[in-house]
This record gives structure tokens, sequence and C-alpha cells, in this order.
């Protein structure tokens, strides 16, 4: 049997998938200030890497993509690779 027939039986378990885009140092005078249309700068450039994490272990990396009318994360890369 071969690992991916083994784990198959949990294949409909959820997993909490997180995407993290950034994690922004702010001062909290400039958080107090933010407001409705407020644009909040992150450390990371468009088209670099972003981290993908599965129950809290970072597992992958991704892209933003944006699909017809919402935002999506293509895989680039699966850590350790």
């Amino acid at each position: 049997m071969t690992p991916m027939e083994e784990i198959a039986k949990l294949a409909d378990v959820p997993v909490l998938i997180e995407v993290e885009i950034g994690r922004p140092m702010l001062k909290l005078g400039d958080i107090l200030a933010l407001e409705e249309g407020s644009v909040v700068a992150l450390p990371r450039s468009a088209g670099e890497n972003i981290d993908i994490r599965v129950g809290g272990a970072l597992v992958c990396y991704g892209e933003v993509i944006v699909m017809e009318n919402s935002v999506g994360v293509r895989i680039t890369s699966f850590r350790g690779e």
C-alpha cells in the first residue's frame, strides 16, 4: 500500500490553511489613526513568495493571483524542495 493510499481515509478531514502575506509592525498611534480606506504597507514585494501554513506548520510557498473577481494563491514550491 502506498503512503497516499494509507492516508486516503483522512481525505475528508478539514484542515485550517493560512496564507500569510505579511506581518507589519506599527506603532500604537498609527493603529489608532487607521480608518476605512487606510493602507497598511506590507514587507513583501509584488511577485515575492508568500508563506502557506497547514495546521500552523509552514508547508509551501505561493504567489497571490487574481481569478476573475476574487483573489487566490498559486503554489510555487513546497518547503524543502
